[in-house]
């Protein structure tokens, strides 16, 4: 199959990445309520919604900006505008949207966890969306670097790059596996179960960026880089409080 693949379909062809974005969205808020009924939600339907909509608002703002802050040296033209405006990237949706969901239940008093039922559709949504991102080969800056390994393929430009779209398909499918393991095997306080999946797609977001043609400016490290640093301070006391009660335990 050649990349980008871009399919024709009446004459016209297909944005099979918008596509697949709205797809995500669709199938993760239906699966999102489908978990809901089944594990029988402590929060109210009104504070659930309510929460939501803080998600929302805050992923929508938290992704483009933070889609802006990664090309900070763009020169200002109405079409480098527009294009920065398009920009969005699920790294700050996440962390926006998590923010917003914390304001949300500032706002109505909500004091009960609410991010683990949020985790598997993210999941699945985001997997989604990756496989629109390798479809759209260069079109997306979801590639990688040039590389001279076997791992190299040809995503649209001639050149062998790094397939980062499909490292994150295997590492989101590992992940799913393992907190669906964690989530039956150990007993998590509420809330916990979304800590580990912010603290473990930060991490991997993380090292992962140094494949990608990144303009790294502050400390060596890209926008991405920083953010997910930010993630890490987020969750230090959680990240901290877990790591002495292992200690007890040996």
């Amino acid at each position: 199959m050649k990349l980008p693949f871009e399919p024709i379909v009446f004459g016209y062809a297909i944005n099979i990445h918008l596509i697949l974005e709205y797809l995500a969205f669709f199938i993760a808020f239906r699966f999102y309520l489908y978990l809901r009924k089944k594990e029988q939600d402590s929060i109210s339907s009104e504070n659930r919604l309510t929460i939501i909509l803080g998600a929302a608002i805050g992923a929508l703002i938290g992704s483009r900006l933070v889609g802006v802050l990664e090309n900070p040296l763009i020169t200002f033209s109405t079409e480098h505008i527009i294009q920065i405006l398009n920009t969005k990237t699920i790294m700050g949706g996440l962390f926006g949207g998590l923010l917003g969901v914390e304001i949300a239940k500032k706002m109505i008093g909500e004091i009960k966890s609410s991010g683990d039922l949020f985790v598997f559709p993210i999941i699945v949504g985001i997997f989604i969306g990756r496989i629109g991102c390798f479809l759209s080969g260069i079109n997306e800056f979801t590639y990688g670097r040039q590389t001279e390994s076997f791992l190299g393929m040809n995503l649209g430009d001639g050149v062998l790059r790094h397939p980062v779209a499909l490292y994150e398909l295997l590492f989101l499918i590992v992940l799913f596996i393992s907190l669906r393991y964690v989530q039956r095997v150990y007993i998590l306080q509420s809330g916990e179960l979304f800590k580990i999946f912010m603290l473990s797609y930060f991490g991997f977001r993380f090292f992962i960026e140094f494949l990608k043609p990144n303009t790294f400016y502050v400390f060596g490290l890209s926008t991405i880089q920083l953010l997910c640093i930010v993630c890490w301070l987020y969750y230090i006391r959680f990240v901290i409080q877990k790591k002495e009660y292992a200690r007890k335990k040996i």
